[in-house]
């Protein structure tokens, strides 16, 4: 098979590591790519991916970033006859529009947090009255990581009413959920599901969760506080009843759905959707996966996947987020970063690269999140001591990372 795969951050390196490694893949073509991913596939820059589907032979297209989805891409690529792993842009909605989430939880009897939908900031304003602290107020639209706002006090979440609406056009106010975050994945066809597992991602820039929130500090799985039973608990509440409602409406979703969920004292309750693997959580998926995942991406973009399943290790894995020094807020581009390699030969370590470039012969930093650092051992503690090892042979003055991922995990 030629596969081409979209995207050039963490999440696509350990997607093109995984797939590198099915015997069925005769060519990976990564577009753009990175450094990391130019050691398992080629990277390209590709204008047109129909054109270049059709010219290079593409038996599947796996996109992914979100933004490709939300313009369509699916859909084109669909159209043109070329199997895609990743939802329609209708579909893409449950991530680029809340108040398109709310509705299919509405209609779907899925358990999510109280909300209202708003398109004028005085009576986005009114409702807040109707909740009390914190106060949850969200951009409808795609933002960057950037449109939510937990408020802890009644004027400052009026204060960000504006600048959320200036972001999306409309804004949705929910109730604050209390619990335990946590994130799920399913792969389906729009029919047909494989559990794909659950993360639990580490948010906030600095330790003790404290700092801003970024894309995703580190993460873990196994999560101490998760189990068999929360997890059927959650397809058959949430996930299931979400692929039922989408084709209600005509809508068959074939790709990946990443449900942002929160543990609390009535049960399980959805948070929000993403169209994509998780970043950083996917790359932790792909170490802990132990089937050919190229059979289940081909088969959800097809329509097929009855019958397919996919294996995990039961060991635990943990994963280190590396970051440049002043994210997520602003930061310098290009410091050298040496020892990867050596880092990454650690026992049950490997490195992805996120925003990584070349300059010459030497890798530099070029975005916020630059490496994944991951690590799987057959205890938690095991998994953290490898991870943390292996960060702490990388030498790179501008860099950063949290101290404390997996520290309440650890048993």
């Amino acid at each position: 098979m030629n596969i081409l795969l979209i995207g050039s951050g963490g999440r696509e390196h350990a997607l093109a590591w995984k797939i590198a490694q099915s015997p069925l893949v005769k060519r990976l073509i990564c577009a753009p790519g990175n450094p990391g991913m130019a050691a398992v596939g080629e990277c390209l820059t590709i204008d047109d991916p129909i054109a270049f589907a059709r010219q290079e032979a593409i038996d599947l297209v796996v996109v992914g970033p979100e933004q490709p989805l939300a313009e369509g891409l699916a859909d084109r690529l669909m159209d043109a006859g070329i199997p895609c792993f990743g939802p329609c842009k209708d579909a893409a909605q449950l991530e680029t529009s809340k108040a398109f989430t709310k509705e299919i939880c509405a209609e779907g009897g899925i358990p999510t947090a109280r909300y209202g939908h708003f398109t004028d900031a005085d009576e986005a304003s009114a409702f807040l009255e109707t909740f009390s602290a914190p106060y949850v107020v969200k951009a409808d639209g795609l933002a960057a990581g950037k449109g939510v706002v937990i408020a802890e006090t009644l004027e400052d979440a009026r204060t960000a009413i504006p600048d959320l609406l200036a972001m999306s056009g409309s804004i949705i106010i929910e109730e604050f959920l209390d619990g335990r975050e946590i994130s799920l994945f399913a792969i389906t066809d729009g029919e047909n599901v494989v559990h794909c597992g659950t993360a639990q991602d580490y948010k906030r820039a600095h330790d003790g969760d404290a700092g801003p929130n970024t894309g995703g500090m580190g993460c873990v799985a196994p999560v101490v506080f998760w189990n068999d039973a929360l997890e059927e608990e959650t397809y058959r509440t949430i996930i299931e009843p979400t692929i039922r409602t989408l084709k209600q409406r005509g809508l068959t979703y074939r790709g990946v759905l990443y449900a942002g969920l929160m543990l609390t004292q009535d049960g399980v309750k959805l948070l929000e959707y993403n169209c994509r693997f998780g970043d950083p959580e996917c790359q932790l998926l792909m170490r802990r996966c132990t089937s050919d995942l190229v059979p289940v991406l081909l088969a959800a973009a097809k329509g097929t996947l009855s019958g397919h399943t996919l294996q995990w290790t039961d060991d635990h894995g943990l994963l280190i987020t590396y970051a440049t020094q002043g994210y997520p807020e602003a930061y310098e581009k290009g410091s050298p970063i040496n020892r990867v390699h050596d880092a990454g030969a650690e026992p049950g370590v490997d490195i992805f690269h996120a925003g990584t470039a070349m300059k010459g012969d030497q890798l530099v930093a070029q975005g916020g999140r630059v490496l994944s650092i991951t690590a799987l051992g057959k205890t938690a503690a095991i998994a953290q001591e490898r991870a943390y090892k292996a960060a702490e042979a990388i030498d790179w003055d501008q860099g950063f990372y949290r101290t404390d991922i997996g520290k309440n995990n650890v048993r």
